[in-house]
């Protein structure tokens, strides 16, 4: 496994890409950029101060302030979140932050602004990246590109089993209602929507545990 390639994982929120991704790192000993979190971290920062999410001029204003960076933690093996110097890997999970953040990420000068970060992450390449325009916007060169998917009710359980573990108070019926919406959002926005890229691997993961779906694109990488 010495290739040094671009890995980008593309796909809806819930499909398992994130999870995916860092475990592939893992083994790969790749480097793995989160880009979601980016987005998510943008969010919070406009949330906490109170940003007006309806003004894109607004939005775009705030992002002169606003620094994200990752750093691995050593002790729980795996790489954190920070905004402006503060570790905020568990707040820009929060349902919160999740029923806003695909209103901030369809701004134009948002998206420029995290992919200009994204693209200076991988010049090296042996990295990972997933998110909804990794294939297709930011590194439409990757080497290996996947597209996954999975049934929105499965997602939801995904996800909510992971937010009730992490103690949020939450319905499977609004999870529901956000993953819808925000498919709409993201597949639907002009500046870089969600799509599969014409050469990416489509991965339905609605049967396919974490490990599953770990072998299937280390197969391909293996094809290469």
């Amino acid at each position: 496994m010495g290739k040094k390639i671009i890995i980008a994982i593309d796909g809806f929120s819930g499909t398992g890409k994130s999870t995916t991704a860092k475990q592939l790192a893992t083994k790969l000993g790749y480097r793995y950029i989160d880009t979601g979190a980016m987005y998510r971290a943008t969010t919070l920062y406009c949330l906490e101060n109170e940003v007006n999410l309806d003004s894109e001029e607004e939005v775009a204003k705030a992002l002169d302030a606003i620094e994200i960076n990752f750093q691995f933690n050593a002790e729980l093996q795996k790489s954190e979140t920070y905004l402006n110097g503060d570790n905020v890997e568990k707040e820009i999970r929060k349902m919160y932050v999740s029923e806003n953040v695909s209103r901030v990420s369809a701004i134009a000068l948002v998206r420029k602004a995290m992919v200009s970060q994204q693209q200076a992450m991988g010049k090296d390449k042996s990295i990972v990246l997933d998110g909804r325009d990794i294939g297709t916007v930011v590194f439409p060169e990757a080497e290996l590109k996947i597209f996954m998917t999975t049934d929105v009710k499965v997602r939801a359980v995904r996800r909510y089993e992971e937010l009730v573990a992490k103690g949020e108070d939450v319905t499977l019926e609004s999870i529901i209602k956000n993953l819808e919406e925000r498919d709409n959002i993201d597949s639907s926005r002009k500046e870089s929507p969600l799509k599969k890229a014409n050469d990416a691997f489509e991965l339905d993961t609605t049967a396919l545990t974490i490990e599953k779906q770990v072998e299937k694109v280390i197969e391909l990488f293996e094809q290469l």
